[in-house]
């Protein structure tokens, strides 16, 4: 119900020509704000409330228990089991939201959670009205207004394009360029103010194991506690920032009468569908799933960080975050994240802790399992100082054998898959998960979020499973030759050119390296 795929916000030569094609169109329309909103209080009763009084008995009423979400099925499970046992709020905050299987069965519960009286607010990144035709932005914008007709929704939407019209949008790329540019990359769930999903999981098929074209190894981690509130803390911000629009200022008539004619329909498309027959369509009893969740839990003390959507630009916060966690290794620092493209200071700073004895791996995508050849055009020339600093560098094979074990979801069995996690584990003590790569784009354009958090547990499992992902017959280890030139190595295979899929994504490899770094 929330239409249409759009393209990942990266700026080009070719882009910003067809754009420039498209014309002009009439003076944008000056958009109203929302009103100020913050999030609910904690449910007092309800299976979320229930479950961190025992998170509380159990450890202290500082500390949230951990789940780690590793596998992609799991990731739809959980957002599904909070969705239904909400008894008071739902706040949900997205960079896109695509209407496929997944989307479509998310949204369901979201309104059959309203149904109920459980007061819905979701924020999403306006960057999906770049479509292929006008008459997909129109079906989308009317989606959501029907969705915002019901009495216990609310949507706003961040950075919103003023021309709803898609010529209208093409003449405002180029007109506001630089402010639209600026995106929401956030991924955030929270449940009755108790438990929250944060990581870096979109919602739609490829993120859930359930794309037949390809599939995303990604990671989020559950928490119930008071890392709830920490993230509402972030959500309210962005709720309240001069950066959204109500979807009620759209100036898109609707009625709870048009929701209700969708719903119908909506339910008989997921019914027929087969990709989902391992999840519940309706609302079902979480209790059991989650009072059996709670003795799994990993107790630890939380930080939530979010770039700030300040007036005029976002305020970046998360580098800064990022580099004072890396600051603190002293043994050991893991690093999975899927779009890399580092600098000098990055690749002396990880110099500098092997230097002190600390042992440095990382893993990101190969040109073969990679969804945006353009990241890997600039970060591979950053293998050799990466490698030459000391770190033991791996990438994700698009074959991985973990492929049919925690990235597709059954029946789905997709061509290939590729990484998109971003996570740290310092010293098997405190790990990072969130939203942000490790990019020009992340550090500088992109609004982006994550967790901090002290849990022996919790980063001893994530640990391992980076570990697990790190394999041969998952990756490949990425060396340097006499000449110091790069070589792949898995088992007894060696490549001496860069694994890829197609010659086009080699062809792409080479074309992409003429645009500039700073956009990706």
């Amino acid at each position: 119900m929330l239409p249409i795929r759009p393209p990942r916000p990266i700026a080009s030569l070719a882009l910003v020509t067809a754009i420039a094609l498209a014309g002009c169109a009439a003076d944008p329309v000056a958009r109203p704000r929302g009103e100020p909103g913050q999030a609910r209080p904690p449910a007092a009763t309800g299976l979320l409330a229930d479950a961190e009084a025992q998170v509380r008995r159990d450890h202290g009423p500082d500390r949230s228990g951990f789940h780690l979400l590793d596998r992609n099925e799991d990731g739809l499970r959980w957002r599904l089991a909070l969705m239904d046992a909400a008894t008071r709020s739902l706040d949900l905050q997205y960079y896109v939201w695509w209407a496929d299987e997944s989307g479509e069965l998310l949204m369901k519960h979201v309104i059959d959670a309203a149904n109920r009286g459980v007061k819905v607010r979701l924020i999403l990144d306006d960057l999906s009205t770049i479509l292929k035709d006008a008459a997909q932005v129109a079906e989308r914008d009317e989606a959501m207004a029907r969705l915002n007709a019901h009495p216990n929704i609310e949507i706003r939407l961040f950075n919103t394009w003023n021309r709803r019209g898609l010529g209208g949008r093409s003449y405002e790329f180029i007109e506001r360029m630089e402010r639209i540019n600026h995106r929401m990359h956030n991924k955030l769930m929270v449940a009755d103010n108790r438990a929250a999903i944060i990581g870096g999981r979109n919602i739609g098929n490829e993120y859930f194991g359930l794309s037949p074209e390809f599939n995303f190894r990604d990671l989020d981690v559950l928490g119930i506690g008071p890392v709830a509130r920490q993230a509402s803390q972030v959500f309210d911000s962005f709720w309240n920032s001069e950066w959204v629009t109500p979807v009620g200022g759209l100036g898109v008539d609707a009625t709870t009468a048009d929701l209700r004619r969708d719903y119908a329909p909506l339910r008989r498309r997921l019914a027929s569908a087969e990709a989902i027959t391992r999840f519940r369509l309706d609302p079902a009893d979480r209790g059991p799933a989650i009072r059996a969740l709670l003795p799994q839990l990993h107790p630890g003390t939380s930080q939530v960080h979010s770039d700030k959507p300040d007036l005029d630009v976002p305020r970046h916060h998360m580098p800064k975050a990022i580099r004072q966690l890396v600051s603190t290794t002293r043994s050991e620092l893991i690093i999975t994240n899927a779009y890399i493209i580092p600098d000098e200071a990055a690749v002396a700073e990880l110099k500098a802790l092997g230097g002190r004895g600390a042992k440095v791996r990382v893993l990101t995508n190969s040109l073969s399992s990679h969804d945006v050849p353009a990241v890997n055009s600039h970060y591979k020339a950053w293998r050799r100082p990466l490698i030459e600093a000391g770190v033991e560098l791996h990438e994700t094979r698009a074959d991985a054998a973990i492929q049919p074990l925690l990235v597709d979801t059954p029946p789905t069995r997709a061509e290939f898959m590729g990484l998109h996690v971003k996570a740290m584990v310092v010293d098997r003590q405190r790990v990072f998960i969130g939203s942000m790569n490790l990019d020009p784009r992340s550090a500088h354009i992109n609004s982006e979020m994550g967790v901090i958090i002290d849990s022996p547990g919790l980063a001893g499992e994530l640990a391992a499973a980076m570990e697990r992902d790190m394999q041969p017959d998952n990756a490949w280890r990425v060396s340097l030759a006499d000449d110091g030139s790069p070589r792949w190595q898995a088992g007894d295979q060696t490549l001496d050119a860069q694994p890829a899929r197609s010659l086009w994504q080699r062809v792409q490899d080479v074309i992409f390296m003429a645009f500039p770094r700073d956009l990706y």
